[in-house]
């Protein structure tokens, strides 16, 4: 029999149809491209508030950089310095997780001048670390009650427990250097505390404690010029205190006692290690490189994460926020 042809309507909506089934695979591999396109445009915001936020932090050495060092070598260390403290503070997420998984216990003391740059360094090295595993203990002058303790018991309160990591922000070792110079304790109490310091810190080491002090180092000039920074810089004028001015007409009698304390405390159980802050972020970089080698650590191994799918129950609903609830968004 001869076949029948088809009418142009028929034929249209054969053509159709085969237009319609070749469209969806193309329509659905937009619609893939759109949503990977997007995914990727948050992953990438997300990068860069990371970045963001380390710039923030660095925002507080632009107004104390001196002038004199060329445009282009500047740039060419500012991009060095964010990529090798990126670098590193991978290799101290790393000693976090062995630190945890092997119940280490460190202990690492920062000491040094007024404004020599403890207090970044400490910031730097707990800025990707979980709180929970590494803190800083930062203790306020003693109270009344403290000061009639043995000396070492308030400190002995923060040291770590089985799996942690403590960082002193000035520790016991105030007595060698502020009590000394602003007579805040007798010679017989400084004579005692040298007398007692080498074995406290050997008893910490025996019970399994790993301890490490760090010294940072500024000249006269440097730490002046910081201390001229932190006056005119309204974000920063909160650190500096009567004793920290009153440290610096007192340069000459803080090295000497601290050359007393270096000489006096360093044993091989605990060395000082002195860091040349005259840099910070050269400073920086230093102490921690420095202080990943100290740790014997290893990569931690992890089973893979699996996010697990959302649990979807009927007829919930979630309910609307009140609008006196929500902060206004200025921004």
């Amino acid at each position: 029999m001869a076949k029948k042809k088809a009418t142009p309507a028929k034929a249209k909506k054969v053509s159709a149809k085969k237009n319609s089934a070749k469209a969806q695979p193309k329509a659905k591999k937009t619609a893939a491209a759109e949503n990977y396109s997007d995914l990727y445009a948050r992953i990438h915001q997300e990068v860069i508030d990371g970045v963001d936020e380390e710039l923030e932090m660095e925002l507080e050495d632009l107004s104390e950089e001196r002038p004199g060092q060329d445009d282009d070598e500047r740039k060419e260390f500012r991009r060095h310095y964010f990529k090798e403290l990126h670098r590193l503070q991978i290799e101290l997420v790393r000693l976090q997780d062995w630190v945890s998984k092997t119940k280490h216990k460190l202990v690492v003391i920062f000491e040094g001048r007024d404004a020599a740059g403890k207090g970044g360094a400490i910031k730097r090295i707990t800025q990707r670390l979980n709180p929970r595993v590494c803190r800083v203990a930062a203790l306020p002058a003693p109270t009344e009650r403290e000061r009639t303790q043995w000396y070492f018991q308030r400190y002995a309160s923060h040291l770590p427990a089985a799996g942690e990591m403590v960082l002193f922000d000035r520790s016991w070792y105030n007595r060698a250097g502020v009590e000394k110079v602003m007579g805040f304790c007798t010679d017989e109490e400084l004579e005692e505390f040298f007398r007692s310091v080498p074995e406290f810190e050997k008893m910490l080491v025996r019970s399994g404690i790993q301890l490490i002090k760090y010294w940072f180092s500024v000249t006269d000039d440097e730490q002046e010029f910081r201390f001229h920074c932190r006056i005119h810089d309204p974000l920063k004028q909160w650190k500096l205190s009567p004793m920290d001015l009153e440290s610096r007409r007192r340069w000459e009698a803080y090295t000497k006692a601290k050359e007393v304390m270096l000489s006096r405390t360093h044993i091989p159980e605990a060395p000082w290690w002195v860091v040349p802050s005259e840099d910070k972020k050269k400073g920086r970089l230093n102490c921690i490189s420095h202080l990943l080698s100290q740790v014997p650590y290893e990569t931690v191994d992890h089973t893979p994460i699996k996010l697990p799918p959302r649990v979807h129950t009927d007829g919930y609903k979630r309910q609307p926020v009140p609008p006196k609830m929500i902060v206004p968004e200025k921004y």
